[in-house]
């Protein structure tokens, strides 16, 4: 049985580790990687600790890391599936959000030492 948050969800962005994280409780339950590139956040990675799976916390913090996305003036690229499938439900978020390119791709493999 997943655990029940006792208080509402955080989510903070933390630049030096290039993601945003989620915090129930004060522990990190969840996060979304990224890479910016040329005003571009590029992310590539979300994932939920499966004792916090259930809740919507990978929404919450995708919605909110976005929203800070904006708030930066920055554009979004979705290379990760859980974000890409968000946008789609999202559309609010369409106005900055960017195609995924071979391009980016490639640089991102690179940044990634993969």
């Amino acid at each position: 049985m997943s655990e029940q948050t006792t208080t509402a969800p955080v989510v903070r962005r933390v630049d030096d580790r290039h993601r945003y994280e989620i915090l129930v409780d004060d522990h990190r339950a969840g996060l979304t990687a990224y890479r910016d590139r040329d005003g571009r956040r590029v992310f590539f990675h979300t994932e939920v600790d499966d004792a916090y799976a259930g809740q919507g916390l990978a929404a919450i913090l995708v919605e909110q890391a976005l929203t800070d996305v904006r708030a930066s003036g920055l554009r979004i690229v979705p290379v990760c599936p859980y974000v890409a499938k968000f946008l789609t439900k999202h559309r609010e978020f369409a106005d900055i959000t960017d195609p995924v390119t071979p391009e980016v791709l490639t640089w991102l493999d690179a940044r990634l030492g993969r």
